[in-house]
């Protein structure tokens, strides 16, 4: 207990969960998501559909944008909008089809309109067009940047850590469900060094959990 709750203090203290609310089996915050309105998306061309059951899954996904150095928020929604804009007028799919994003400056935002209320609620999920077969089974999570050679910072590390002991708390998700977009696809994603990162990242959430 005094490991979980340290682990929480350090996340509480990296700004990672403050407070929208209380996490019932944790006691810890909620970690902050902004919502699509927060940071104005395009409404979808299509209603986003929902299935009522619950992911067994996490995959990580990265955006293969630059790393950038600008970590505000500004920038974070500047580049949520850039992937919803690439997702609905280049890949022509009603909305961004990632569930969630994670900024560089560690800014966690909801990605297709419903994934956050779907999240809160826990006994659904949006349908997403993140990964051919894993649409539905698993919540992806783009994490802006490319990792092939170098790795999150600090601040996107923390709030991806957050975010994953979130969602499974909510979706009773195993921490060793937490895998890339690579597993279930041939491509290069989330990068060579975030995928070598990914034990550590379930270790991480493990710990939190108390299931380590």
């Amino acid at each position: 207990m005094m490991r979980r709750r340290s682990l929480l203090t350090g996340l509480a203290g990296a700004g990672v969960l403050a407070g929208l609310g209380a996490s019932p089996a944790l006691g810890s915050p909620v970690l902050p998501i902004r919502g699509c309105a927060d940071w104005g998306a395009r409404p979808p061309a299509q209603p986003t559909s929902v299935v009522n059951e619950r992911p067994v899954r996490i995959l990580v996904h990265h955006t293969a944008s630059a790393n950038v150095t600008d970590y505000s928020q500004a920038a974070a929604y500047a580049n949520a909008k850039w992937i919803q804009n690439l997702h609905m007028d280049t890949n022509g799919w009603i909305d961004s089809g990632q569930h969630f994003t994670n900024s560089r400056g560690g800014f966690l935002m909801e990605g297709r309109h419903g994934s956050l209320a779907a999240l809160r609620a826990g006994d659904r999920v949006v349908v997403g067009a993140h990964c051919p077969g894993q649409n539905t089974a698993a919540i992806g999570i783009e994490n802006e940047g490319l990792y092939m050679d170098v790795e999150p910072p600090k601040l996107q590390w923390d709030s991806l850590v957050s975010f994953c002991v979130y969602t499974c708390e909510q979706y009773g998700i195993p921490p060793t469900a937490i895998q890339g977009h690579r597993d279930y696809r041939d491509t290069l994603c989330p990068g060579d060094r975030l995928y070598a990162l990914l034990p550590r990242l379930r270790q991480e959430v493990a710990q939190v959990l108390g299931v380590a």
